[in-house]
C-alpha cells in the first residue's frame, strides 16, 4: 500500500480511497459531429499504456471526489508529481 497526495485537500491519504481514470491530457476533438468512425474510436478506446513515466487522471472518489492528474513510474509504482486538472506537469513523460 502506498499513499498519495490530493491536491484539492493538501493531504496524503490511503491508495484505496483513490481509483485511477486513464491516461491524461486527451484532448477531445473540436469538432466530433465530423470525425470519422475511424478518428472518434481513436479518441475514445485507444490510449497510451507505457513503460516507465506517464501522466495518469486520478479521482479522490472517498474523499473529496475531485480530479486530478498524477506523474507516476509504471514500473516502480513511484509517484513523481500530483498536479490539479488544467495545470501542466513538471516531469515530462515521453
Amino acid at each position: 500500500m502506498f499513499l498519495i497526495y490530493c491536491p484539492h485537500c493538501c493531504e496524503y491519504r490511503e491508495e484505496e480511497e483513490f481509483h485511477p481514470k486513464g491516461q491524461a491530457h486527451i484532448s477531445r476533438p473540436l469538432d466530433p459531429d465530423s470525425c470519422s468512425d475511424e478518428e472518434w474510436g481513436e479518441f475514445l478506446f485507444f490510449r497510451k499504456n507505457p513503460r516507465g513515466l506517464h501522466h495518469e487522471m486520478w479521482v479522490h472518489s472517498a474523499g473529496c471526489r475531485k480530479f486530478f492528474n498524477m506523474t507516476r513510474d509504471t514500473q516502480t509504482y513511484e509517484i513523481k508529481e500530483v498536479y490539479k486538472i488544467g495545470e501542466q506537469p513538471t516531469v515530462v513523460a515521453s
